[in-house]
């Protein structure tokens, strides 16, 4: 077990062990919704004063939740990282994958990854976060997790002989985040068109 997974666990245990008050819990639910909204319409640079304003509380509360930018993006966009991470884990199947079969796999999570940070402005900031490395929030739980997962994918690619092995997982996450990026301007065709080139490139010769 990791360090990272241990204290993630002390602290779930922790959590656990001190439940929240009603009205904390119903303040926390509060903060993740306006924050929600408001990722998705301003992105990450969202004002952390506003959504405590729409939510109902004080500053000193939404920092007592979210001590941090990172701390909230992260509970707000939690489950989609968990549902990338787990998308990348079944496309890696079968373990004894042709090199198409695996093609396949990797395409089908690169389209899922680009889709949902397209569609959600500060779901697609805090990917950027991740390969920027920035933030001590996002070092507890999102980066690993995303990037454990797409390293899987990718190792389980190159095995199959199906993607240059001279690919690494930040580089395969940087082509996700510059085609959502790409797909702002250029929408849904561009996003495909670049999709193709992406994978035809990293194809194993």
């Amino acid at each position: 077990m990791t360090a990272t997974k241990e204290a993630a666990e002390s602290s779930s245990a922790s959590s656990s062990a001190r439940p929240m008050r009603a009205d904390a819990r119903r303040n926390y639910s509060k903060l993740l919704a306006e924050a929600a909204k408001a990722f998705a319409q301003f992105g990450a640079d969202a004002s952390l004063d506003e959504i405590a304003k729409r939510a109902g509380v004080g500053n000193a509360t939404l920092y007592r939740h979210f001590p941090t930018r990172e701390a909230l993006l992260e509970a707000v966009y939690r489950e989609d990282i968990s549902g990338l991470c787990d998308l990348a884990y079944a496309s890696a199947q079968p373990a004894d994958a042709t090199a198409e079969e695996a093609v396949a796999g990797l395409n089908d999570w690169l389209r899922a990854a680009i889709e949902r940070g397209g569609a959600q402005n500060g779901l697609k900031s805090l990917l950027a976060m991740v390969l920027r490395d920035e933030g001590e929030a996002l070092g507890s739980w999102c980066r690993e997790s995303i990037t454990s997962a797409a390293g899987f994918l990718l190792t389980w690619a190159q095995t199959a002989g199906a993607v240059r092995p001279d690919l690494d997982t930040l580089s395969l996450l940087r082509l996700v985040n510059a085609i959502s990026i790409a797909a702002e301007t250029g929408g849904a065709e561009t996003a495909e068109h670049l999709m193709s080139l992406v994978v035809d490139g990293l194809r194993a010769r």
